[in-house]
C-alpha cells in the first residue's frame, strides 16, 4: 500500500510540476569554453536577458565577452571574431565583436538586442570572421543555453 501511495505521489508531482528541459530563466549567463583544448586560457561569457529598448515588446539580448583569444589571423584568412547564436535548423544571429586594447591581447565584446525567437535549444559561440569578405569561420568558444544560469 505504501508503495502504491508513493507511486501516485511521484506521478502527481511529475504531472503537476513537469521538468522543463531546455527552459531557461532570464537573465542568465554562461561560460563559453574553448572548442580546442590547446586554447587553455581562452574563455568567454554570455549574458542573455530581455531588454525593453523600444515601445514594442521586449527583445532578447545576447552580450558576449571573450578573453585571451589568439590573433584571428593565426587560424588563416581571418581578421576578427563574431558572436554567433543559433537554433539548429531554424535561425541564427551573428554580430561583430570589437577588440579593446589591453596587455596580453584584446578583450573582444559585442551584443545583439533584437531576438524575438524563444530561447530554446540555442547554442552561443565566438567564431572567426573575415570582415572584408564577411566570411564566418569555425567556432573558437561555445556553450549551450541549457547551461545558462
Amino acid at each position: 500500500m505504501k508503495q502504491f501511495v508513493l507511486v501516485i505521489f511521484i506521478t502527481a508531482a511529475v504531472i503537476i510540476y513537469p521538468i522543463q528541459i531546455n527552459a531557461i530563466t532570464m537573465p542568465c549567463s554562461m561560460v563559453l569554453e574553448p572548442v580546442d583544448n590547446s586554447l587553455i586560457n581562452a574563455k568567454g561569457a554570455a549574458l542573455v536577458y530581455k531588454a525593453k529598448l523600444t515601445p514594442s515588446f521586449p527583445r532578447t539580448s545576447i552580450s558576449i565577452l571573450a578573453v585571451h583569444l589568439p590573433q584571428p589571423s593565426s587560424f588563416g584568412d581571418y581578421d576578427s571574431f563574431e558572436g554567433f547564436a543559433f537554433i539548429p535548423d531554424e535561425i541564427s544571429w551573428h554580430f561583430r565583436l570589437h577588440p579593446t586594447p589591453e596587455i596580453n591581447g584584446p578583450t573582444w565584446a559585442g551584443r545583439f538586442d533584437s531576438i524575438t525567437a524563444e530561447m530554446k535549444n540555442v547554442e552561443v559561440q565566438v567564431r572567426l570572421s573575415n570582415s572584408k569578405t564577411e566570411k564566418l569561420g569555425p567556432s573558437i568558444l561555445t556553450n549551450s543555453i541549457i547551461y545558462c544560469h
